[in-house]
């Protein structure tokens, strides 16, 4: 308290961090289990008194182990020739699962178009999806298998996939890690899913 009773004044970068801690304080977790790994996800809120356990494969390289070895389990029947999926949080995955299966190369369908790219493709949605020309040549003819993390809709699996048939590939199979609540498009009923993550509403 000040000298005169009333609460002392506080700067704006002081007053963020303690309005950022009462914010961190308050966060509850969902308890993800995986084999002998435990994980605490954030549930955050994606609209109105919908809330859902946020899940997050950047930078945590155990998690990406455990998680390829379990997929590459369920693809191990499969045959075809590469692996295609959206950036960014699923790549380690993609990355890990290549060298399980035994890909050279894995390709990845980018948010927007780049410098490097050559002749790229784009999905057809707002903001969608865009995929390299010479990954376009390189998946043209052959079978592919489409990996995501978290599928709520399949909106991104879709645009994957929109991208692989455009450019002339063959989908054997779609799998993900997680399936989280029941929006699931019914084109997409035939994604693999290793789980589910839950949804929570009040």
């Amino acid at each position: 308290m000040g000298s005169n009773g009333s609460r002392p004044t506080c700067s704006a970068k002081s007053c963020f961090f303690e309005f950022l801690l009462i914010c961190l304080l308050k966060v509850k977790y969902y308890t993800l289990k995986v084999a002998d790994i435990e994980r605490k996800l954030p549930i955050i809120a994606i609209a109105p008194k919908v809330k859902v356990a946020s899940f997050n494969l950047l930078g945590d390289s155990k998690l990406v182990d455990v998680f390829a070895k379990k997929m590459a389990e369920k693809l191990k029947d499969y045959d075809f020739d590469y692996l295609v999926g959206p950036e960014v949080k699923v790549v380690p995955l993609l990355h890990e699962l290549s060298k399980l299966l035994k890909q050279d190369k894995y390709v990845i369908c980018r948010k927007e178009i780049h410098g490097y790219m050559v002749s790229p493709i784009k999905s057809r949605q707002k903001g969608g999806l865009v995929l390299n020309g010479t990954d376009a040549e390189l998946i043209k003819g052959k079978k592919v298998v489409i990996v995501d993390d978290v599928v709520s809709t399949g909106a991104t699996i879709y645009e994957v996939e929109f991208l692989a048939k455009l450019a002339g590939a063959e989908i054997v199979a779609k799998v993900a890690l997680f399936r989280q609540g029941n929006r699931l498009h019914p084109k997409q009923k035939g994604i693999i899913f290793l789980g589910e993550l839950p949804v929570f509403t009040s």
